[in-house]
């Protein structure tokens, strides 16, 4: 017991009061590859989360752009009393400033477009745009088919 004692005091003798022994003076290599491990699950988290919210913002954009695009034809339709024969049209018209970017395809010549039914006794061959969709490929975050849209 006495000799424990000795060993105690002789420890903190020679570290004095506010220092560290020197074994103590580091971090082990379990504590390093805990904050590490801690470190890349945030990370990792960090980036989910990012990508889903820039395809979301995309989705947004998507559904907003499909939005006013068919506000559009539909004014060409109540303006004009026949719906308009391509994109182009409503741009050349003045509907639209420009024909919108399709977020998801980065491109304006990927939308489909669905033609109106015919009418009865209409003497035009082509009977013009009734609405457009997307031409991108795959799925929302939804589950829905960007086609579907």
């Amino acid at each position: 017991m006495v000799g424990l004692l000795v060993t105690l005091s002789d420890r903190v003798r020679r570290a004095g009061p506010g220092r560290r022994e020197s074994r103590d003076a580091g971090w082990t290599l379990i504590e390093l590859l805990v904050v590490l491990s801690i470190i890349m699950i945030l990370t990792s988290i960090g980036l989910v989360l990012y990508r889903n919210s820039v395809q979301s913002a995309k989705e947004a954009a998507l559904r907003s752009n499909l939005f006013i695009m068919r506000e559009a034809i539909d004014q060409h339709y109540a303006d004009r009393g026949e719906y308009p024969d391509s994109l182009d049209a409503l741009v050349s018209t003045s509907y639209l400033r420009a024909i919108p970017l399709d977020p998801i395809t980065d491109s304006t010549t990927t939308w489909q477009t669905i033609p109106a039914p015919a009418e009865p006794g209409s003497l035009r061959t082509t009977a013009g745009i009734y609405d457009v969709k997307s031409g991108a490929q795959g799925t929302a975050l939804d589950g829905t088919a960007y086609s579907d849209w």
